[in-house]
């Protein structure tokens, strides 16, 4: 029930009543289905039977006014209750992308991008149907049921617990089928998921597919998760359809019942025909609502399984939040300094002991092996990780009291794997700055060296970028996503990886125009190219998470250690290590 009081907590104040009242149209709607039955049952008694024409336009008049009058409370409900679900959806819809947006990495690291979609789309929606259908349906057929047996009773009661000893058999088998059907939603849930996950997989790696020729696998792959959201479903099928025949027989055997036993009474004159008529046009009221509770069993269980998802979600919260007694920071300087800084992920140690300043304006070069934890480091110093030990300060005051928004937002990074959002050009260079004007964007756009490529496109800086950037090559996304970093004017600006598609005259061209910035900054360059770096203030290798070497391009070289051997190895000198070292020199 958890789930239902979630929904009804994300309802506000004005629809709630909405709801409640749409709820009360079901209600008054199902019992007016006893009115008609019983006008009807006067037309036979006292107009047929009796041959008496006095009440008949009366009475037809009545069925017919009643029939109108019960059609429009019902689209009166059906609108009522489609305004109410789409506003409750739309208010969960908005808290969960909200929620999504504060989360942190570690958040995404452990939810795949289709089960998170899943959660946001067909899960959601079954929330919305909870209240569109579900609701109203198990009103009508409760008083659907309660108001037609109690009706039943003041006409024939001995006839009406006949009927009734139905009910108990029934209640019977939907509870069994209840505690079944649950965990056969759960799976089939997750395989739902799965299914969905592999498909956002494949469509968001389609060029890689392509690459290697590996749609037969990924079709193969697809239909092993298809198959198995097949028979999740089957499955379930099948569980309904061996209680569904013992639900359809008590269904049944009411509407037997009524004509069998009807008659019997009218010839022991304990019924009138009028009053047959009753029963037998209303037998259904009380056979529907038994044929609907396993379905409805089925809706709500589904319902329970999805919204359980969807609020593992709504209430995911991040652990890296502003504290309450985070200082204030408008104009970040750039003064960085790591503190024995240890740090692990799922229980493997990624950096250890990690110690160096950078003082304000000044250039951090980091090289080291792939994995070494090059970009950890700025992953840390953005907290989108938190250290296990040790200490980052910027500004001379640690990180975690710093406000989250104004931490980042002095942090303006590009990396290798450029992310460009299907925008405009100018769109998505003005991402992280949006008051930036349209000279403004092309002077960073130039010095990204992105600005002749950008002129040549179709509409220029109002072409709309693709995809993840698709029809780019990868030095022009590199060189955009530059730029975006550029425009925010940041107080640190890390560059990681960026000009790894890049020529070498290109990289020259943007190293120099790094140095003659409009404004100051910290830079922190991430490089596998000792170019890219050899200019830097301070220079710090990484080897298996620890710093390995530290020191200017000069000092290092005299080192002849991992650095030395990648400047010999980038330089063309000789293969031979020992012989590098020394030609180094």
């Amino acid at each position: 029930m958890f789930q239902i009081r979630w929904l009804w907590q994300n309802t506000d104040k004005k629809h709630r009543v909405i709801f409640i009242i749409a709820m009360v149209f079901s209600a008054v709607t199902s019992a007016a289905l006893l009115i008609n039955p019983f006008l009807t049952s006067i037309l036979v008694d006292e107009v047929i039977v009796a041959k008496d024409t006095k009440l008949l336009l009366p009475v037809l008049s009545g069925i017919l006014v009643v029939q109108v009058l019960r059609q429009g409370l019902r689209y009166a409900m059906v609108m009522m209750l489609e305004s109410s679900s789409q506003k409750t959806v739309y208010n969960i819809r908005s808290k969960l992308f909200t929620n999504l947006q504060y989360q942190e990495i570690r958040f995404f690291d452990t939810h795949r991008t289709g089960d998170l979609m899943t959660r946001m789309t067909g899960d959601r929606e079954w929330c919305r149907h909870c209240m569109a259908f579900i609701s109203y349906s198990v009103v009508d057929s409760l008083v659907m049921f309660v108001s037609t047996l109690i009706f039943f009773f003041f006409i024939n009661w001995k006839l009406t617990l006949i009927l009734a000893a139905v009910a108990p058999l029934l209640l019977k088998v939907t509870r069994d089928y209840s505690k079944i059907i649950r965990p056969q939603f759960i799976e089939m849930r997750e395989r739902l998921s799965e299914m969905n996950t592999a498909a956002q997989e494949n469509i968001a790696g389609n060029r890689v597919v392509k690459a290697f020729s590996r749609e037969e696998y990924e079709c193969g792959k697809f239909r092993e998760k298809n198959r198995n959201f097949r028979d999740s479903n089957l499955h379930i099928n099948k569980l309904w359809l061996k209680h569904f025949p013992v639900i359809e027989g008590l269904a049944n055997f009411m509407t037997l019942a009524t004509v069998f036993l009807g008659g019997f009474f009218i010839i022991q004159k304990q019924l009138t025909p009028g009053e047959l008529t009753i029963f037998t046009s209303l037998s259904w009221a009380l056979a529907n609502p038994m044929r609907n509770l396993g379905t409805l069993i089925n809706d709500i269980q589904r319902f329970f399984s999805c919204a359980s998802k969807v609020i593992e979600i709504f209430y995911a919260r991040p652990l890296i939040t502003d504290r309450e007694d985070a200082a204030d920071h408008p104009e970040p300087k750039g003064h960085i300094e790591f503190k024995n800084v240890s740090f692990s992920f799922n229980n493997t140690k990624v950096l250890e002991n990690i110690s160096f300043e950078v003082k304000e304006g000044e250039t951090l070069g980091i090289i080291g092996p792939t994995g070494s934890g090059k970009t950890t480091i700025v992953n840390l110093l953005a907290r989108l990780y938190d250290v296990d030990s040790g200490e980052i300060l910027l500004d001379g005051c640690n990180i975690r009291m710093w406000k989250l928004q104004q931490l980042r937002g002095a942090i303006g990074t590009a990396t290798q794997d450029v992310f460009l959002f299907s925008d405009t050009v100018d769109g998505n260079i003005a991402f992280g700055n949006q008051g930036l004007t349209e000279e403004e964007v092309r002077d960073f756009a130039r010095r990204a060296a992105a600005d002749g490529f950008i002129n040549k496109m179709p509409e220029g800086y109002e072409t709309i970028i693709g995809e993840r950037g698709v029809g780019l090559s990868g030095g022009q996304k590199q060189r955009i996503a530059l730029a975006r970093a550029l425009a925010t004017r940041p107080a640190v600006l890390v560059l990681d990886d960026t000009t790894s598609a890049l020529d070498n005259e290109t990289e020259k061209y943007i190293q120099q125009q790094l140095a003659e910035l409009p404004f100051k900054c910290t830079r922190i360059i991430i490089s596998q190219r000792v170019s890219s770096v050899k200019d830097a203030d301070q220079i710090i290798v990484l080897e298996n998470g620890r710093i390995t070497e530290k020191g200017k391009h000069e000092d290092l070289i005299r080192r002849r250690g991992y650095y030395c051997e990648t400047y010999a190895l980038q330089n063309d000198l000789p293969v031979d290590f020992e012989a590098a070292k020394a030609g180094c020199e």
